[in-house]
């Protein structure tokens, strides 16, 4: 019994240790499997490393967020329809996972994109592997992040913390500046931002002279027929640059199959063909070839520069009335504005200085077609306040961009050089910006305008004191 009973356990041992044995011969053999595959893909992605490097590396080379991560992971394959294509608000960085910066950041994007979920979209794109989609948007560093809000075309850069705090912050202002020009009925760069093809006007023989020749805007003119292989290549981009030239450059298409009469004065022999006539009164001297490029961005780019060659300086409106700011702001790209000191604290020779040399510098940047308004110190707290530009000095100097609800302010002198060198970084994209309190632009004063005079100090009225003091002596007696 007892030998019975010993066989009996010891193959019981053996059996337990036999299955043992096969389970940790399994877990060998598939680590050793995923080895090899992930080798194989690290020597496929990596050509110029040896096999050592690339064993000893591997483990880096996955993704820095699982796929239980709520990260989305973007590549070219899907950027378009899930990023471009989609009306959600995207945030998204590009990395490269042997990155330092990436791989200490990933789990406050990893938090960021869990406490955002259901409000906005966040993704990562491996710059690595997607190197075009990092060419694409100019990433030469990293982690570089990217807002798609608004204009999916036009991405935010977040210069912010690297921390879920600052991405989620980051996050519910740009949602905020998205809604507000929803609500205001502006385009978002959705998709393709193919633009609105109400924007282009229908022109005919009967309807060309009223329109364009009687006119004092600036016209571009396309010339088209309907089965022509370039004109419907050079519709959308037609259309997208309508939208962006309106209230500046009125854009036109005509049928040249059609409207004959039109085209035969005009000399159209092949299609498309574009016409520029020049802003003012038109006569035969008006009307001359566009010489610009066939995509969108040239042909904006091309008629702003025309349209700047003979267009006037920019008005210094001062800002009495919420409409003044809005025409300024709400009409131009960009709107430049200026506080400047009280009229008790600067009198009319040094007002009229610091408007010299706003006007000097609107000639200068008279093309970039930005709004110009100015106010005085006190006039306008509510603008003061959500331009953070109150109380530490004047004069003082914000730049404000409101499709995208941001501002700069100038942080150097207040002179034809300070000044200069600040709008000069702006135009060429740099210098830091921060989003507009609130979102929007805030409530504006209605007051009389400047009288161009030097100040006065208010007249106070003589009061009779006599017996105030003839009764206080009284009580002391």
């Amino acid at each position: 019994m007892d030998l019975h009973g010993g066989h009996v356990i010891f193959h019981r041992h053996n059996a337990g240790g036999s299955a043992l044995s096969t389970y940790a011969l399994m877990m060998f053999i598939t680590t050793n499997i995923m080895i090899i595959i992930l080798t194989t893909v690290a020597i496929e992605q990596c050509p110029n490393l040896s096999s050592p490097e690339v064993l000893m590396i591997w483990p880096g080379l996955n993704a820095l967020f699982p796929a239980s991560s709520d990260v989305v992971d973007l590549t070219p394959d899907n950027f378009d329809r899930l990023v471009l294509q989609s009306d959600s608000l995207w945030i998204v960085e590009f990395y490269a996972p042997w990155c330092g910066h990436c791989q200490s950041f990933a789990d406050e994007y990893s938090k960021a994109a869990t406490a955002l979920k259901g409000v906005s979209m966040v993704g990562a794109i491996n710059v690595d592997e997607h190197k075009s989609l990092g060419a694409k948007y100019g990433v030469k560093g990293y982690p570089t992040i990217k807002i798609f809000g608004a204009n999916k075309q036009q991405p935010d850069d977040y210069n912010g913390a690297r921390s879920a705090h600052g991405i989620i912050e980051a996050a519910f202002s740009s949602l905020r500046a998205k809604v507000n020009e929803q609500l205001s009925g502006k385009k978002s760069g959705r998709g393709g931002s193919k633009g609105d093809k109400k924007d282009v006007i229908e022109l005919t023989d009967s309807n060309f002279d009223s329109l364009v020749l009687n006119s004092e805007d600036m016209w571009l003119v396309e010339f088209y027929a309907p089965w022509c292989g370039h004109c419907k290549n050079l519709a959308p981009h037609w259309a997208k640059a309508a939208s962006e030239l309106k209230d500046k450059v009125k854009v036109g298409a005509l049928d040249a199959t059609v409207h004959t009469i039109k085209s035969n004065q005009y000399g159209v022999q092949g299609y498309p063909t574009i016409k520029v006539f020049t802003a003012g009164k038109k006569d035969s001297s008006s009307v001359t070839d566009y010489a610009g490029g066939r995509t969108a961005s040239d042909i904006v780019t091309w008629a702003l520069d025309k349209l700047a060659e003979n267009v006037s300086p920019p008005e210094i409106k001062q800002i009495v009335s919420e409409d003044t700011l809005k025409e300024a702001c709400e009409k131009h790209p960009l709107c430049v504005v200026s506080v400047l000191p009280h009229i008790l604290d600067c009198q009319s020779t040094c007002r009229n200085d610091y408007l010299d040399i706003l006007n000097k510098l609107g000639e200068k940047y008279k093309n970039k077609m930005w709004g110009w308004v100015w106010t005085e110190a006190g006039a306008q707290p509510d603008l003061e306040y959500v331009l953070e530009i109150g109380g530490f000095g004047y004069p003082a100097m914000a730049v404000v961009n409101t499709k995208k609800m941001k501002y700069s302010i100038l942080r150097g002198s207040f002179s034809l050089d300070g000044i200069n060198e600040f709008l000069r970084d702006l135009s060429f994209g740099r210098g830091s910006t921060a989003p507009l309190k609130g979102a929007s632009l805030p409530k504006i004063e209605t007051i009389e305008p400047w009288n161009g005079l030097d100040g006065q100090l208010p007249e106070e009225d003589d009061v009779d004191l006599s017996d105030v003091l003839l009764d206080d002596l009284k009580d002391e007696l």
